[in-house]
Order: C-alpha cells, then structure tokens, then sequence
C-alpha cells in the first residue's frame, strides 16, 4: 500500500529584527529608597554593580501591560497590520499565573488573534532564545511575523532585605518585530544550559512550600560571586563562539549588547572581547537596572534612540542567568 507524501512548510530563507519597543516602570527608585533594608549605601550599590537608579512598576501595572505597550509599539516601528502577526513569544520568568500564558493574552490585545502564543522560562537568557525560536519558526514556514518579547515586573518576587540581588532589579518590558527578509538578519544562536549549578541563581522556595506554610512568598537569590566569576569568564566563551558562527570579528560590531546584569559584568566583557571604542556597549542597567529577560531589548531600544546612526549595524547580544542558561547571537539592527 502506497503512503501519500505529506506536505512541509517552507518559509523565507532569512529573518531580521524589524521594529522594536518598550516599556519601563512608570516609578523612579533611587538606591537612597533601598539602602535601608539591605543595610547598605548608595556608594556601595554603584561601585559593585553600577546601578543609580532602577525603574519599578506601580502596584496596579501588570507584567502584562508592558509587554502589551512594548509590543504594540514595535509593531508600529515595524511598518506592519498587527493581523499579519502569527507568533506571539514572552519570556518571563515573573508571570503571577501558571496559566494562562502571557503571550496569548497580549496577543489578543495587540490585534494578533488567534496568533500562536506561548511564554518561555528561560530567565535572563529568555529574550536570546525567544529570537531564536522565531528565527527558526518564520525559516521553517511555521510562522510568517514573531512578536518576541522580554517582560518582567521582578519587584513581585523581591525580598527588600535580601542583599544577594534584590537591589539590582526593575521592572519593564522590550520587545522586537521578526520577520522575513532579503539578507541574514540573525546569525546562528550559540545557547545551553548548566542545571547542575541550578542553586546558583533562582528562586528560594516553591509554591507549594508557601502554600503548604514551609515557607514565606518566594522570591530571587543568587550566590553572587558564582555568578559573577560564571558571567565573565565562561559567556566571555560563548560570545567569542557566537561571533564566529556569525563569520564575523568583534571589530565589525556596531554595538555590543549583554544582559543588563551588573556594569562590572559588563565592563570585564568588553575587555574580554577585546571590542574596539567604536563599538558602542550598552549600559542601561544604569537607571533602569537588571530586568532578567527584558534588558537585552530595553538596552536595544535605548541605544537606538539614543544612536540611530546604529540601525542597520551588526548587534551582538548574549544573554545569561538562572538555570543556568545562556544564548547569544549576532543581529542586525533595525
């Protein structure tokens, strides 16, 4: 007996980034509101992570809401109907519910139902491995346009006493149009996972310890000098390799776009990759502070407003966090 042959979607060749957006807490919240609690001091705070200043969301501002005002503008940056969008990605790893996801709720109130929507929990590599997923979804055939989006309100999930990360985070949301296009837009994605240092970054109780009265509402640790010497030296490594899967130097970058962790982080890569001064580095964890998967499209967004001479550059951006997980690839600006 005969099999018939099943059809496969095709898509487009290549992907790039079309449009971006975000959205930032609407509250100000200097290191003089956070020094109290952790029993520490504004010099402090900047000298070891070069935080001033992180931007939080008011009380009654969903992680929802932002990543809905974020996308809703890259929408706009991108030049497209909303109806065309057929894939609707959030990484999170701070949303209140289990289910539904955030994604397909955004999508909705963004104009793109019935879009495939689901979140994805890779904590601050989330957004790397989301444009990763929409790079090889749209190539695939499996979607047309991506919606990818970073969105967090982190100051859920904050103990104010806790001095091993609390006062490094914010909340916000970026997000970043995928579709087809003429010329590689996104290089090879070097990503993985080390679940065998899970305790190094994560949460410090489950919900059913919480529930059950084992344990108070969880919130985010991390075992701080792991991480760091993990950050520098080990995604240092994999950011080399994503540069060379891209078959590019770091002299061709145009800017050069790391998880918003810590501005040591981010100063010691710089001096690992050896980046010439005319890359331009972001540095938005300054005011906005560490927003797990946001920061890399929040970073993005800023330094193209700030330097539209950027669009059209070579991006290299590199995600990294609890899991441990790590993704990183090379973009072309929009």
């Amino acid at each position: 007996m005969s099999r018939p042959t099943l059809k496969q979607a095709t898509g487009p060749a290549f992907t790039r980034i079309l449009g971006m957006g975000a959205a930032r807490g609407d509250l100000v919240v200097p290191n003089s509101e956070i020094i109290e609690p952790i029993n520490s001091s504004d010099e402090w705070i900047q000298q070891r992570t070069g935080v001033i200043t992180r931007t939080r969301a008011s009380h009654d501002i969903s992680a929802i809401d932002l990543a809905t005002e974020a996308a809703t503008e890259a929408i706009a940056a991108a030049g497209i109907d909303p109806a065309l969008v057929d894939l609707v990605l959030v990484a999170t790893i701070s949303n209140v519910q289990q289910t539904p996801s955030m994604a397909a709720v955004v999508a909705d109130r963004i104009g793109a139902n019935p879009a495939a929507a689901y979140d994805l929990n890779a904590a601050c590599a989330g957004y790397a491995y989301a444009i990763a997923q929409a790079d090889a979804l749209i190539r695939a055939g499996a979607a047309h346009y991506a919606v990818v989006i970073g969105a967090e309100k982190l100051s859920d999930v904050i103990d104010p006493t806790d001095r091993s990360i609390s006062f490094l985070l914010g909340d916000g949301a970026g997000a970043a149009v995928v579709g087809p296009s003429e010329f590689p837009g996104i290089s090879e994605t070097i990503w993985g996972s080390d679940g065998s240092s899970a305790d190094k970054v994560g949460m410090n109780a489950t919900l059913t310890q919480f529930r059950d009265g084992e344990a108070p509402w969880p919130t985010l640790r991390q075992e701080g000098p792991s991480v760091f010497r993990w950050a520098v030296w080990d995604m240092a490594k994999v950011a080399r390799q994503a540069l060379d899967a891209a078959g590019i130097e770091a002299s061709d970058l145009a800017a050069f776009i790391p998880h918003q962790a810590n501005m040591r982080i981010v100063d010691e890569f710089a001096k690992q990759l050896k980046l010439p001064e005319s890359v331009v580095i972001a540095r938005d964890i300054a005011d906005t502070g560490n927003t797990s998967a946001a920061s890399i499209p929040l970073a993005t967004h800023r330094l193209l407003r700030e330097n539209p001479e950027l669009s059209g550059g070579l991006a290299l951006q590199i995600g990294f966090g609890a899991g441990l997980v790590f993704g990183a690839q090379v973009v072309v600006l929009p």
